[in-house]
């Protein structure tokens, strides 16, 4: 079977619906309990096999982007034993260190590609998958693309197959903000977990509902240390159509929940028009899976 020359990869924004911080282990891991779901916009990876491992990096958000050993792209792909060679040209749409998992999705993405181009491999017969982690926590749950209560340090992964398909606004006020200056600004590490999770939503409403009584123990300290993100929140939670307001991850992404996809995107435009320096998207929550899926040509 000849190797594909090359393959295309969609890498989708990572949500945390909920994010609950339940502990840390002795090696300094924090432990978590998250609901994770993904965004219909994402950055777009173009891997062309080659003769040598190469980073182009491109899009609005590329600038501050490495495009050498330390991208996670690159990283990551060194990790699959085997695999052909290949040049990877992101394109960037996703802000950097924005708490919606870009450099894991991204880093997910060449994974999901060139395992696809490499006939004959099964990611699942050596230890990749744990390597993945250490390499970034976020990078397992990006692999499916899939909603998923995540659990641990990020390697149990449930799926959630019935959460009903959410309406968003995403808002980052363009800083940047490092997930580990986060947790060492947090006060309380050792939290409750989430409840279960209803077996069946009605619909919307009924699952922002239960979105409001859910809680991301980061988004105090996140904020303490960049207040833009208060200023987010409130500007999510002054628009008359926003139902829920949540930081996601780490921040500075916000997320607002809406009622329809229509409430959404007029939020987004009216939004955009008053803070013309955030970046601003109207986004539908849910599984990406098909969508991530590795395409050739």
């Amino acid at each position: 079977m000849a190797t594909p020359q090359i393959v295309e990869v969609f890498a989708p924004a990572k949500i945390n619906l909920t994010l609950q911080v339940t502990g840390q282990r002795a090696d300094g891991y924090h432990l978590l309990d998250s609901l994770v779901t993904f965004a219909d916009v994402g950055d777009v990876l173009r891997i062309e096999i080659g003769d040598a491992f190469e980073m182009i990096t491109q899009g609005p958000e590329a600038e501050t982007v490495p495009d050498g050993p330390e991208n996670l792209v690159l990283r990551a792909a060194a990790l699959l034993e085997g695999a052909p060679k290949a040049v990877f040209t992101l394109t960037k749409n996703l802000p950097v260190a924005s708490g919606i998992g870009g450099g894991s999705a991204d880093a997910a993405a060449a994974f999901r590609g060139l395992s696809a181009a490499t006939p004959g491999y099964d990611p699942k017969a050596d230890d990749v998958l744990e390597r993945l982690l250490v390499l970034g926590a976020d990078i397992p749950m990006c692999l499916a693309s899939t909603t998923a209560r995540i659990e641990g340090i990020g390697e149990i992964i449930s799926p959630v197959g019935h959460l009903p398909t959410l309406h968003a606004v995403l808002i980052n006020p363009r800083v940047a903000v490092p997930t580990p200056a986060v947790f060492k600004a947090m006060k309380q590490r050792t939290n409750p977990p989430m409840p279960d999770i209803p077996p069946v939503f009605s619909g919307v409403s009924d699952c922002i509902e239960w979105l409001r009584a859910q809680r991301n123990d980061m988004q105090e300290a996140a904020t303490a240390l960049e207040p833009a993100i208060a200023a987010v929140q409130s500007a999510l939670e002054g628009h008359r159509a926003c139902q829920l307001a949540r930081m996601s991850g780490s921040g500075a992404t916000c997320f607002g929940l809406f009622e329809t996809a229509q409430a959404a995107q007029l939020a987004a435009r009216e939004l955009s028009r008053t803070y013309p320096q955030w970046w601003i998207r109207a986004a539908q929550l849910g599984s990406q899976s098909d969508r991530a899926a590795p395409c050739f040509s």
